[in-house]
């Protein structure tokens, strides 16, 4: 038995045969293919997208409510038997980078009841028809590389994109980016190239006294074979006779992007994926990592939230509280006089507790430390009630 066994054995399987592809609005045909350009071959784009999805990994997900406590239960150790949260997340994200458009799929055990949850790697996707007429139910249909197919109702599982447009489900692909891709290929070809000339040497000469064109071939065929044939034992060294002048080294010089030039090529690939070098670098702190959680990170985890919720919770378990929130604790990433200015300006009055606190810095938390507490200084203004020094409660006097 392999993966794909252990995971979808257990899924529903509908009774006859898809009658065709799910119409859209647009007319749009919906069905998914991967570029296959070598997007995630380029240094430079998997670093971009290795930066957003090793910090989407450190993701928090929580399931909160009371509805379906067998799935719940499973889900806070992990989104499935192979997977832990931080793994799973951080191939979801890299999925919608490289392909703006990535599925989350549920997992069923022996019961065929869901317990977890799987983002697949399709070498196609498409959502398909099954049934006739007003009957008629949505697919989503994937195959793997090694010729497996599951299928499973749209209405269970998850999509999330990036960048849609023509399709109704599905994001674009990547070929506003081909350009850059081009100019990095290019520029790899030219150093690569560079390096080969710099270690070969060239020369230049003029051949003179020879006034018929028979005379000249048979002078090269000469000059050839004195100097490069496989008998030739000059050791290396071109023997020019006294007919040719002129003899010099021709250098070469292979065009390469300057500095300026390969700093708008990068930015090109920041701005499509929305880091920057400090994120590469691991040096975003405090404001600088703030602005790029709240422009990376927290879409992304606003849409696993509502895709999650959406896909797991009926509506009516979703109006009951029930859903599921990827969260981040920002104040991890505050510099250490940050963050001892937060500390002991939100423990003191109560806003934190003290595992709160040893959060941000790394700490495990301690037993009792859950509660909040506030300084003796620190009353409530709008109380009416006060207590004196003998335990007995009367008016508040102006106090």
């Amino acid at each position: 038995m392999g993966l794909f066994d252990a995971i979808f054995k257990n899924r529903p399987k509908p009774e006859g045969q898809f009658t065709g592809i799910f119409k859209m609005l647009n007319g749009y045909t919906p069905r998914f293919t991967s570029y296959s350009g070598g997007l995630y071959e380029s240094d430079l784009i998997r670093a971009a997208i290795n930066a957003r999805a090793t910090h989407i990994s450190k993701l928090k997900i929580d399931v909160m409510g009371s509805a379906r406590p067998a799935l719940q239960n499973k889900l806070k150790h992990g989104p499935n038997r192979f997977q832990t949260w931080s793994q799973f997340m951080y191939r979801l994200s890299t999925l919608l980078d490289v392909h703006n458009t990535a599925f989350i799929v549920p997992v069923y055990d022996d019961y065929g009841q869901p317990s977890g949850i799987y983002t697949p790697l399709p070498h196609r996707c498409e959502i398909v028809q099954y049934g006739k007429g007003e009957n008629a139910t949505p697919f989503l249909r994937y195959e793997f590389a090694n010729g497996e197919k599951a299928a499973i109702e749209l209405e269970y599982c998850g999509i999330m994109t990036k960048y849609q447009y023509k399709s109704d489900f599905m994001g674009e692909d990547n070929h506003a980016l081909l350009p850059t891709l081009d100019l990095i290929h290019m520029q790899n070809q030219g150093i690569q190239e560079g390096v080969k000339s710099a270690a070969t040497y060239r020369f230049m000469a003029q051949a003179n006294n020879f006034t018929k064109s028979e005379d000249l071939k048979k002078e090269a065929n000469r000059f050839s074979e004195t100097n490069f044939a496989k008998e030739a034992k000059a050791g290396g060294l071109l023997l020019f006779p006294n007919t040719y002048t002129n003899i010099k080294q021709i250098d070469s010089s292979p065009f390469v992007v300057n500095a300026a030039q390969m700093k708008i090529i990068q930015e090109n690939v920041y701005e499509y994926f929305g880091v920057n070098e400090d994120v590469l670098t691991n040096r975003a702190y405090g404001d600088a990592w703030s602005a790029f959680y709240e422009g990376a990170i927290e879409p992304f985890a606003i849409q696993f939230s509502e895709v999650m919720t959406k896909m797991l919770f009926t509506l009516r378990e979703q109006t009951e509280g029930n859903q599921v929130i990827a969260t981040a604790n920002r104040l991890q990433y505050l510099s250490n006089t940050e963050k001892l200015s937060v500390s002991s300006q939100m423990l003191d009055r109560g806003i934190m507790s003290i595992n709160d606190v040893r959060e941000i810095w790394n700490l495990p938390p301690v037993e009792g430390g859950d509660e909040r507490i506030i300084r003796g200084e620190y009353y409530n203004a709008d109380s009416k009630i006060t207590e004196d020094t003998n335990g007995t409660e009367e008016g508040n006097q102006g106090v």
